[in-house]
């Protein structure tokens, strides 16, 4: 059969495209690894109704809701390739079965690049990207920001309202006079002396081991991870990217269009601002653009 719209990726921005057009009574079919990006956090943060629960447990219950609607079909595996065809994109699924959409929505995710082999064991847990997902967990201890753009600065400007913060700039930049005036009026440290390792018991930080041998404590590290669109598919397809702050994503429209009609992009791999209400929220305007572009057809 031809579905009317495969979704890849079945996390918060998949989950969400998919249950719009499934209460359309459209034909879908989800698509999904079981690799989310966040299967690394204890709990999701900030998200309206879900504060405090596992990601995995959101999911799972979204996929337990998706399967109440008869239109919609499981897939557990990875799509390996996308092309186009006369009537919409066919997609080679890793059991080797090729599937056919007449629209492709594409929530397949980022993979992270970390500085250090010593945040891998703590990524998602003390080793974190977003203040307004986990500092409040690590209110009032040390807190540091290990530099990997410029834009590490407004990292470490946001954090002392969770507890002293630490900037360090890795040798990678130097803050500007203005940007250390507002530093300073923030009470943030500067270190120049690189982070050679993170220390502490299993996924747990305590301090960071820096070049010149020193200690410091640091209870959370935030940091901002080099990112690429997880998988081929957008590229396979032709959607155009731009370089967002920790590296490219796909470009969409207000309604999640991609560059190429009838294929939508939602969630991390589509916006550069990384976030499970928004990619949420991205991921019900997919699926709402998908469905009424084959309305409109």
């Amino acid at each position: 059969m031809t579905y009317d719209a495969i979704v890849v990726g079945g996390s918060f921005a998949g989950l969400s495209a998919a249950m719009q057009l499934a209460r359309a009574r459209r034909s879908v079919l989800l698509v999904d690894a079981g690799q989310p990006r966040n299967r690394f956090a204890a709990a999701a943060h900030g998200f309206l109704g879900q504060d405090g629960v596992a990601p995995a447990r959101i999911m799972r219950l979204g996929l337990e809701q998706l399967s109440a609607y008869p239109t919609v079909f499981f897939f557990h595996g990875e799509a390996r390739a996308a092309m186009a065809f006369e009537d919409g994109y066919q997609l080679a699924l890793s059991d080797g079965r090729e599937v056919k959409g007449r629209r492709v929505i594409l929530a397949t995710g980022v993979t992270d690049e970390l500085l250090l082999p010593s945040m891998k064991a703590r990524w998602g847990v003390s080793v974190l990207h977003c203040p307004y997902c986990h500092g409040y967990e690590f209110r009032d201890r040390p807190l540091a920001v290990i530099a990997t753009l410029p834009g590490s600065v407004h990292q470490a400007l946001l954090l002392p309202d969770w507890g002293p913060t630490t900037l360090f700039t890795q040798g990678l930049f130097e803050p500007t006079d203005e940007e250390a005036a507002q530093l300073a009026a923030r009470g943030v440290q500067i270190e120049r002396t690189p982070v050679v390792k993170l220390l502490g018991q299993g996924e747990a930080t305590e301090a960071l081991l820096l070049a010149d041998g020193r200690e410091v404590a640091a209870h959370a590290v935030f940091t901002a991870p080099k990112t690429r669109p997880t998988g081929p598919l957008a590229a396979d397809l032709g959607c155009t990217f731009t370089e967002g702050m920790t590296g490219p994503h796909i470009q969409v429209d207000p309604m999640q269009q991609t560059s190429v009609p009838g294929v939508f992009a939602a969630g991390d791999a589509a916006f550069q601002m990384h976030n499970a209400t928004m990619a949420s929220a991205a991921g019900v305007l997919a699926g709402v653009a998908a469905h009424r572009s084959l309305v409109m057809t």
